[in-house]
């Protein structure tokens, strides 16, 4: 079976379909982050509903901190790279939009043309900082609105889910942070990204004042009570994202792999820990691509003597 060996089977356009299915179902959606390519395809082997790109692991990969210093360039090609392995739909985190509305609206037909299912843009001032950290500060309502209506008009392909999260509750309030929601949908927003909620009530009194679909942020060592997926299905939420497990469990590992082998001189202690190169073929389909390869140089010139 050939199928999905090089790229993905579906189209962006089947992904963003599939997304758009999702979100009307009335489940919980789970978008568990994957920092590299081959993260995303471990994702989908297990099940999960979609692939999410989160801005601060792409920054952190980078060296940097999420303080707004990658470029739409670097964002995208990572997210591209990322949404083209599997039948998936991707959701990117796209920070403020790059600028000023009218690159908000160029930022959506980047992504859109790199096949990202969806992308979230906040309502931070420029530049932004990570969602879970204090000293944020965000545009009046009017300036995320112009934002909103910019990235919906830029669209070509309906299915595209423009995703707006708002920062405002540890700012303003919860109170305040539904009032701009309501707003954002409003403005054509398909999700509401409600970012940094302390406890389940919070998320609750979102719930039931908001008809928008919702996500939730389960990120760990943040501001949020770490919900399982259950609750906020109960409660009704329509997306989970995990932005940065898979990054901190790598990077955990690869700390105390490096500090085993500085102290002992050897990895020869750390294999029960390491993915076997067995499993990592398997995940790369290799037999597979052996038999593509077979399948294709088959043939003999005829006439021709060895």
């Amino acid at each position: 079976m050939t199928g999905g060996l090089i790229g993905a089977v579906a189209s962006p356009a089947d992904k963003r379909a599939r997304f758009r299915r999702g979100l009307e179902s009335g489940r919980l959606l789970r978008f568990p982050g994957a920092f590299s390519p081959l993260v995303a395809k471990l994702v989908a082997e297990i099940g999960f509903d979609g692939v999410y790109v989160s801005g601060a692991v792409l920054s952190n990969d980078l060296g940097l901190p999420d303080i707004g210093l990658t470029t739409l360039t670097e964002v995208t090609t990572r997210g591209g790279q990322i949404a083209g392995v599997t039948d998936l739909p991707t959701l990117i985190d796209a920070d403020t939009g790059f600028g000023e509305p009218m690159s908000a609206a160029r930022t959506v037909t980047v992504l859109e043309d790199a096949g990202l299912a969806g992308c979230h843009l906040e309502d931070q001032v420029n530049p932004k900082r990570c969602g879970h950290l204090d000293g944020k500060a965000v545009v009046p309502t009017s300036e995320m609105v112009k934002r909103i209506r910019a990235a919906v008009a830029a669209r070509r392909d309906p299915n595209f889910i423009i995703c707006a999260r708002t920062d405002a509750a540890g700012i303003e309030g919860v109170p305040a942070a539904i009032d701009r929601a309501k707003a954002y949908a409003e403005a054509g927003a398909d999700l509401i990204f409600t970012e940094a909620l302390y406890t389940p009530l919070d998320f609750e009194q979102f719930r039931a004042a908001v008809d928008t679909p919702l996500l939730a942020n389960m990120t760990e060592f943040g501001k949020s009570e770490l919900l399982t997926a259950a609750q906020l299905s109960d409660i009704g939420y329509n997306v989970v994202i995990y932005p940065v497990t898979t990054l901190r469990l790598a990077m955990h590992a690869v700390e105390v792999g490096l500090r085993e082998i500085d102290s002992a001189g050897t990895q020869a202690g750390l294999l029960d820990q390491m993915q076997h190169r067995s499993r990592l073929y398997e995940l790369l389909r290799y037999a597979d691509y052996n038999q593509f390869d077979s399948d294709i140089y088959n043939f003999a010139l005829q006439g021709v003597t060895p």
